[in-house]
């Protein structure tokens, strides 16, 4: 595996490359912000991506929805002392498949992040309870009424998509690649629980998004 390490503490990030290198990955370099880290992914192409989340310039979570929204098929994997549960769920959200803290041991890193090559998820025991526990805490407290719990950026995918568009046509529009378009549909879809373009356009229609 390829694995790109985000980090701001050059010790860290310089001990953390040693020790996946030890182990047999292949360290694709390392970044010491979100800007740089989307940087290097263009650069190098990684498997996976290990990211701080406080970070200057541009932190973590940030740099997580850049990398995904341009590069999907890349994994990503918080690596943080934040216990903080916002963290925690933005990071879900962003995209991030893993979340752990920076106490974990080598061989746990390491059987993780080979797991994640089997389509596996990466978190610190008792992480994935909270993230069931919260989805289904917002499942039953979101109203049919209620607007789309979307960002802002799926939202006008999602309009330009439900107005006809091909999703060609709405990455011209918005000057994103096609592949972007298409990311944002499938994030669009999983969080608004739906199968298909065609449920995700009525669904806009329903909800007067189109702009047709």
């Amino acid at each position: 595996m390829r694995v790109l390490i985000v980090d701001d503490h050059p010790l860290f990030a310089k001990g953390l490359a040693n020790l996946l290198a030890v182990r047999g990955a292949q360290v694709a370099g390392t970044a010491s912000d979100g800007l740089e880290a989307l940087s290097k992914v263009r650069e190098t192409r990684p498997d996976i991506v290990l990211m701080d989340i406080s970070m200057p310039r541009c932190g973590g979570l940030e740099a997580t929805r850049l990398i995904k929204a341009e590069f999907p098929e890349v994994k990503i994997v918080m690596l943080t002392v934040s216990e903080s549960e916002d963290d925690l769920f933005e990071a879900v959200k962003s995209g991030a498949c893993g979340y752990l803290f920076k106490n974990v041991d080598a061989d746990t890193l390491m059987d993780m992040l080979t797991g994640l090559e089997r389509g596996e998820v990466a978190f610190s025991p008792g992480l994935t309870a909270k993230i069931l526990e919260e989805f289904r805490r917002q499942a039953s407290s979101r109203k049919e009424e209620d607007p789309p719990p979307l960002m802002p950026r799926q939202m006008e995918v999602l309009r330009l998509v439900a107005s006809g568009m091909t999703y060609k046509e709405v990455g011209n529009a918005l000057f994103i690649s096609e592949r972007t378009v298409k990311y944002h549909m499938k994030q669009i879809l999983d969080q608004l629980h739906l199968n298909n373009r065609t449920e995700a356009i009525a669904y806009a229609t329903k909800m007067r998004l189109a702009n047709r």
